[in-house]
């Protein structure tokens, strides 16, 4: 596989996907499979993960929790038997928290919802790169680096205008190119956007107490919503959504700082938290993003292009594979004189996502909206919502059954 470098050349595929996360490489290896030639445009800068050799790779901080739709979809391209399994953990169950000494609780277990695992626990390194090993093998992928400049569409498809002169003839342009998407703003989709004035702080910790593959969750009030996620071993995952105040509090203490402040939380299931080594932690402000439209003449988007949700419910990556299994089927199925970036075909992607997506937004949204109201009554009811709804088999089989994707 060669990347061409002449500014005259002209590079031509059915589809062209634009990106350089997990949702672009695995659409690219889905569109591949399924018998399209793709061309993949990644950034020049860093097209591809670095290996890391010698030694244990450090934990990386930025993990997902993928569900059953997720693995499947990775499953069938044969990703999901590549990663490195000694580093995803499985969720076997999931402890939910409301705010106060009396806060209610709600628990989900893999028993219950009649599966062998909720989710799985996966770094982004360790998925990426399966997946940019299984991209050196695929015939119908060519990677091309270099940035957009412009893309144009036509009566036959569209075109992806490079800023070294090359263009990039498409029959469909998905993007997959995260939060601000440069094709969403080049097909000019409105978006509506709401910040939520909170940053996701995610760093790793080992903890004293086995945790028995259960995800910990806390809605508090005051401090946001903090998260604790099963890694392989005696080692958790941390993912603290905090108003930005607090968060750029604790961005300036130490890992151990961290630690101490998480006892009041995380002591009595798990017990004493240390800091991995190397300490490492990141901040991603949030915010709810929704585009006035998927698709464009030629044009689709998925993944956070599409939709980017709150990490509450941890669902964000989860929308963005179910885009791509929608995408494909309704390409799939298509009638044989219509092309693939059909505005029929397309039509049908953005109707078959329409429910999944509104009905993650509106929860993810809600429930931010509701734990983070500092109204005594309202503190009351979540309680009690909470302590009820765990009370209720049947609904809570419906929900999970949603979520992990079956």
């Amino acid at each position: 596989m060669t990347t061409p470098t002449s500014s005259s050349v002209s590079i031509r595929s059915d589809v062209c996907i634009v990106g350089n996360g997990a949702i672009a490489k695995t659409a690219a290896l889905g569109f591949a499979q399924a018998g399209h030639s793709v061309t993949l445009l990644v950034p020049a800068a860093n097209a591809q993960n670095e290996a890391v050799t010698g030694g244990e790779r450090p934990w990386d901080v930025r993990v997902y929790a993928l569900n059953h739709t997720a693995r499947d979809l990775l499953a069938s391209l044969k990703v999901w038997d590549a990663l490195d399994a000694g580093r995803v953990a499985p969720v076997d169950a999931m402890a939910v928290n409301g705010d106060g000494k009396n806060g209610g609780s709600l628990g989900f277990d893999a028993f219950g919802a009649h599966t062998g695992a909720l989710a799985w626990i996966v770094e982004d390194s360790n998925l990426n790169s399966a997946l940019d090993a299984a991209l050196k093998f695929a015939h119908k992928v060519e990677i091309v680096k270099g940035c957009g400049t412009r893309l144009s569409c036509g009566p036959e498809g569209a075109a992806v205008e490079l800023e070294d002169g090359r263009r990039i003839d498409a029959k469909l342009v998905i993007g997959a190119d995260g939060r601000d998407s440069w094709v969403r703003g080049q097909c000019d989709i409105g978006i509506d956007y709401r910040s939520y004035h909170q940053k996701a702080i995610v760093t790793n910790f080992s903890c004293e107490k086995p945790h028995h593959g259960v995800a910990h969750q806390w809605f508090t009030c005051s401090d946001g919503i903090i998260a604790l996620l099963p890694l392989p071993g005696n080692r958790v995952s941390l993912v603290w959504s905090a108003p930005e105040t607090l968060a750029a509090t604790l961005m300036d203490e130490s890992m151990g700082e961290l630690a101490v402040r998480l006892c009041e939380y995380a002591d009595a299931p798990l017990g004493a938290l240390r800091p991995l080594q190397p300490e490492s932690f990141k901040a991603v402000p949030l915010a709810l993003v929704r585009p006035h439209a998927l698709t464009a003449p030629h044009v689709a988007l998925i993944g956070d292009a599409a939709h980017a949700v709150h990490p509450l419910a941890g669902h964000g990556m989860n929308l963005g594979f179910g885009d791509i299994v929608d995408l494909l089927r309704v390409i799939g199925e298509r009638e044989e004189h219509r092309a693939i970036g059909d505005e029929r075909v397309l039509a049908r992607y953005a109707r078959a996502r329409k429910e999944d997506v509104l009905l993650m937004q509106l929860a993810t949204d809600g429930l931010e909206r509701l734990f983070g109201a500092n109204l005594e009554p309202l503190r009351i009811a979540r309680n009690l919502g909470l302590n009820l709804l765990d009370k209720l088999p049947f609904i809570k089989r419906r929900l999970m059954a949603h979520a992990i994707g079956q």
